[in-house]
């Protein structure tokens, strides 16, 4: 397979997306360091290699995204590089939404929480990946895992933090792209839609999210966490996205275009 062989790094926080892409990944012979939260992606690392015939390269990085240095990051990604030898991908999964609640109830430590995990976090891991890709002179992609909520259609409440943030790094992606790619180093995001396991249709009531769902998208279901995102993030992987760079691809079925305000139906 094309990416047979690639060294990916995936940071996670254990959730079902970001371990069943890692599945995809290691199913078509990527070799994988997964960062995050040791004890979690070791179970996961165990469990994915378990579900896998034939041999499987996986190796986890401990990494407490809540860190306020960025030596701490450094650090991290200078570890995972060295498990690999060199990066050609680096998927940014790992992500902290919250409970909904209005913005204006919101606590000043859950905001730093938000703002650390999904945009400094973010923006320390592309920053050292990127000077490795640029150091070991054979470019790489990245790829930034974001959600609706952080683009200009797709809005429900509750997120008005966590949506800044994402947008934020729908913006990292492109003004990296802009800077970076005489490296032959490509950055790309990915606007997934909600799953039914998503904080929204949870507070809403799953019952009637599933109900209402054929209201909200023109394929009438939530995000397949196994089935939906794995294939976008291989392709960005893979040498055929080689001329694809500072993009930002939704993978929501219509789901922002058919209700870009969730309120109106939910």
């Amino acid at each position: 397979m094309e990416n047979s062989g690639k060294k990916v790094l995936l940071t996670s926080n254990g959730d079902q997306i970001s371990i069943n892409i890692a599945r995809h990944l290691a199913q078509r012979g990527c070799r994988l360091v997964l960062m995050g939260n040791e004890g979690q992606l070791m179970i996961a690392a165990e469990r994915i290699k378990g579900s896998l015939d034939g041999a499987v390269s996986i190796d986890v990085v401990p990494l407490d995204m809540e860190q306020d240095s960025e030596g701490v990051f450094h650090d991290a990604v200078d570890k995972a590089r060295m498990l690999l030898g060199s990066f050609d991908a680096f998927v940014s999964c790992y992500s902290y939404e919250g409970k909904m609640q209005d913005p204006l109830s919101l606590a000043e430590d859950e905001f730093k929480k938000i703002v650390k995990i999904n945009l400094m976090a973010t923006w320390y891991i592309v920053k050292a990946v990127g000077k490795a890709m640029r150091d070991q002179k054979s470019g790489g992609s990245i790829i930034l895992l974001t959600s609706i909520i952080g683009a200009e259609r797709g809005l429900y409440p509750g997120s008005a933090v966590y949506g800044s943030c994402l947008a934020g790094v729908q913006q990292l992606a492109r003004t990296t792209a802009m800077e970076i790619g005489k490296y032959q180093i490509r950055v790309n995001a990915i606007a997934r839609g909600l799953h039914i396991e998503d904080e929204f249709p949870v507070w809403v009531g799953k019952e009637r999210a599933e109900k209402l769902v054929s209201e909200a998208n023109p394929l009438q279901r939530w995000l397949d966490v196994d089935k939906d995102l794995a294939s976008t993030v291989i392709y960005l992987i893979s040498d055929g996205s080689r001329y694809m760079t500072g993009t930002t691809i939704f993978v929501d079925g219509a789901q922002s275009l058919v209700r870009p305000r969730m309120r109106s139906y939910m």
